[in-house]
């Protein structure tokens, strides 16, 4: 079987694709996209890799490439998943699959029109110990579960070196507190109501952000289930022994798991089993390959070859655009209820930008 051919568009982001491509049995990496040419030419002398281009319509009235991967800032999805799917692309877009909830309708269209799949890199379902946990939990281990609990908390205060972040265009809801909500979304998908609260702290004011960088929620599910989701971003997180960079964690009624990231590390307490603890470090050369542990290409390739059985067989790859969009509107409800601080209803921001038939009730 021939490997689907990807080009990726956005370099400063785009690193960890790059190196799942190159050592996938099911890619070829066929060509690099941005801007910056100067970036374009670090990433080829740093991959070894030949072709580059600084125009975007060249990469997409190339026949050969299959599929594209977006990686460039927040505000730019919308329009450039459009542009590919016009192209006749399948498309990986990086999380959040687009920033306003507004350019919705045009992207559903566009999808509708190109027949073409859209998966959203939600790149955290894909780490080793979220893949035991999701295992665990379509065995029943856990029985019925009732609650869902996911963090992010990182000191991200790096990521301020681009400028687009630095002027405005960064907001952790979006950019980091998706990962989390992607998680609780995963268990419970029909999420109806979020409530929170959120800062600026001194930290995210010093280094010019405008929007919260610190931030607790509650939901709840059609059902009644109920989640927490926390993120914070300015400052150090704790001790590496008990706290994770990212956790979820699911209780039920016959038992409780945490999956932790960037630890391979998995916990769980069955019933009949006791506490159970699995390390998976001898995984980490695999999941982190460059960069320490601010880039992730393990989990990278195991979603591009994800979507890339999904391409061949026909199936859908998850979570796919409906996912991308409705986790959009769960965040656009916690940033209303940040600006409210008051309960929000998923359908009520979903009835207002035309997207009903997404509403869970």
């Amino acid at each position: 079987m021939s490997k689907l051919k990807l080009g990726v568009l956005g370099l400063g982001e785009g690193r960890s694709i790059i190196s799942a491509a190159m050592n996938s049995d099911l890619w070829e990496l066929a060509q690099l996209c941005d801007l910056n040419e100067t970036l374009c030419q670090q990433r080829c002398d740093e991959f070894k890799f030949p072709r580059y281009t600084t125009s975007l319509d060249e990469m997409l009235t190339d026949r050969s490439i299959d599929a594209i991967g977006i990686y460039t800032p927040d505000p730019l999805h919308a329009e450039h998943i459009i542009s590919c799917l016009r192209a006749g692309k399948h498309v990986i877009c990086t999380k959040p699959l687009i920033d306003n909830l507004a350019d919705a309708p045009r992207v559903i269209e566009a999808q509708r029109e190109a027949g073409k799949c859209v998966f959203v890199g939600q790149s955290t379902r894909f780490f080793e110990s979220m893949q035991r946990q999701r295992a665990d939990y379509d065995a029943g281990k856990h029985g019925e579960v009732y609650s869902v609990e996911a963090y992010y908390n990182a000191d991200n205060r790096w990521f301020l070196q681009r400028g687009w972040a630095r002027t405005g265009g960064l907001k952790w809801l979006y950019g980091g507190l998706s990962h989390p909500v992607d998680l609780v979304r995963w268990y419970l998908p029909d999420i109806t109501e979020v409530m929170g609260y959120g800062m600026l702290t001194t930290n995210g004011q010093e280094l010019g952000l405008t929007h919260p960088d610190s931030m607790h929620f509650i939901a709840t599910s059609r059902g009644g289930k109920i989640a927490r989701i926390s993120g914070h971003y300015s400052g150090p997180y704790g001790n590496s022994d008990r706290d994770s960079g990212m956790s979820c964690v699911l209780r039920g009624t016959l038992g409780t798991s945490q999956a932790d990231y960037s630890d391979l590390r998995y916990s769980t307490h069955f019933a009949g089993q006791g506490h159970v603890q699995y390390r998976m470090d001898h995984r980490s050369s695999y999941y982190f390959r460059f960069g320490g542990k601010s880039h992730h290409a393990g989990e990278y390739q195991n979603y591009i070859e994800h979507f890339a059985r999904c391409i061949i067989d026909g199936s859908t790859p998850k979570p796919d655009i409906s996912e991308g969009i409705v986790t959009v509107a769960v965040m656009a409800a916690m940033e209303r209820s940040l600006e409210t601080a008051k309960p929000v209803k998923i359908r009520t921001i979903l009835d207002e930008h035309g997207l009903s038939d997404f509403a869970a009730n």
